[in-house]
């Protein structure tokens, strides 16, 4: 997909992490080395992985969102959900006057049967079922006037689309309750049979079904909540795909693929495996693969703590907190106010779903004091400069920022 331009508001941009990412581009332009760059302040040094923050769809969402704002000032404009899970963002266009019609678990705030066919909605990057939209349509909405779907996850339902006319169901890989994977579930629902898997465990478990070495009760207990209806597992996983939300892990795509697979070439030889399992590694989204392979980067540097900015609600940050977690002390903030003091941190904590207090996080007595910094996909690089900013001001006599950026103004001037 060719790169366009996008018109991103003022405060989402970054006069520090710019800088960086330009200067890198320059220096990499195939993209192959994947080596965090090191901002060395003296008393303390920063890691920033070859690739995070704003995705395409991402920047695409915004830019689209705002450009409604500009063109109509004088008409209701409502988002369905939350466009992208990054709280600043869905903030700043509630206080420009729009509007929420639904809770990210798709529970109702405003009625779809209250608006009128002059009102604007806007559907979210992850995209929205097909019941949505012809309920929209049905007050005269043309849901996609203003498309902020991401293509990447439009590309997905595409992919499923064409395995649907072949006659293969689909497995979804992603989180049932997630806006994207209810997205996908519907469109592809329309087609084939569908049934969700959430990680390799569930994947193992959807192979012994398979096999018919676990009963028809395993299946309903596991998955009766999240197929189509009727779905049987014996038959209808004679042939099929795995299609994707976006933000998953992308090894764990594979795992879950690598089982399914396996369980088919117990049923069919694997000279005509293409037959009954059809190659889906397509639908893994670019820069998901690109932020998770850049963070795996991140995690082999010899950091003292790390620090992934992003919504609390946001798949893809949460995997890049996971990732580096096997590796050091992981903090998910969602912007530099939960970094209260040097003795408390205020953070969220994906395994007990709630927002923790740590207390002693900042170890002075390293010097220098190593900080693995990185963000989700939906994160304005400026909450990652603010961040950065913040963090500095405990190491006084650090070097001033504008001496630490020369070299990478030389690189982007040259």
């Amino acid at each position: 997909m060719a790169r366009k331009s996008f018109d991103i508001p003022d405060q989402y941009r970054s006069p520090v992490i710019r800088q960086v990412k330009e200067a890198t581009k320059i220096l990499d332009p195939t993209k192959k080395n994947l080596t965090p760059t090191m901002l060395d302040f003296g008393p303390v040094q920063f890691y920033i992985p070859r690739f995070f923050g704003f995705c395409y769809g991402v920047e695409n969402a915004i830019d689209i969102a705002y450009k409604a704002l500009r063109e109509h000032p004088d008409k209701n404009i409502y988002l369905l959900s939350e466009m992208i899970h990054n709280p600043t963002v869905n903030e700043d266009l509630l206080k420009k006057g729009m509007q929420f019609l639904q809770h990210t678990d798709g529970s109702e705030r405003i009625p779809i049967d209250s608006l009128s066919s002059e009102d604007i909605v806007i559907v979210p990057a992850f995209g929205t079922t097909v019941e949505i939209e012809e309920q929209l349509k049905a007050r005269g909405i043309d849901p996609y006037a203003f498309n902020t779907t991401c293509p990447f996850v439009e590309k997905v339902w595409k992919r499923g689309a064409q395995l649907g006319k072949k006659d293969y169901s689909l497995i979804v890989h992603g989180k049932y309750e997630h806006e994207e994977t209810r997205a996908t579930f519907s469109h592809s629902s329309t087609h084939s049979n569908v049934v969700v898997v959430l990680n390799p465990e569930e994947a193992h478990i959807l192979a012994d079904c398979m096999l018919g070495n676990r009963p028809k009760e395993d299946f309903e207990h596991y998955f009766g909540h999240k197929c189509t209806p009727g779905f049987d597992p014996q038959k209808d996983l004679q042939r099929f795909g795995v299609i994707n939300q976006t933000t998953m892990l992308a090894t764990e795509t594979q795992e879950v693929m690598d089982a399914l697979k396996k369980a088919t070439l117990q049923l069919f030889s694997e000279s005509d495996i293409q037959q009954y399992f059809a190659d889906t590694s397509d639908t893994l989204c670019y820069a998901t693969n690109e932020n998770q392979s850049a963070t795996m980067a991140l995690s082999m540097v010899e950091a003292d703590l790390a620090f992934v900015v992003g919504g609390y609600n946001s798949s893809n940050t949460m995997h890049l907190v996971e990732i580096l977690e096997h590796s050091f002390p992981t903090y998910h903030v969602r912007d530099a106010a939960e970094i209260i003091d040097q003795s408390q941190l205020r953070h969220f904590n994906q395994w007990e779903k709630k927002i923790l207090i740590t207390t002693n996080w900042l170890d002075r007595s390293r010097n220098p004091l190593k900080i693995a910094l990185t963000s989700g996909a939906s994160c304005p690089d400026a909450l990652v400069d603010e961040v950065l900013t913040c963090l500095l001001e405990f190491f006084p006599g650090h070097r001033d920022i504008e001496d630490v950026l020369v070299p990478f103004q030389a690189t982007s001037s040259a």
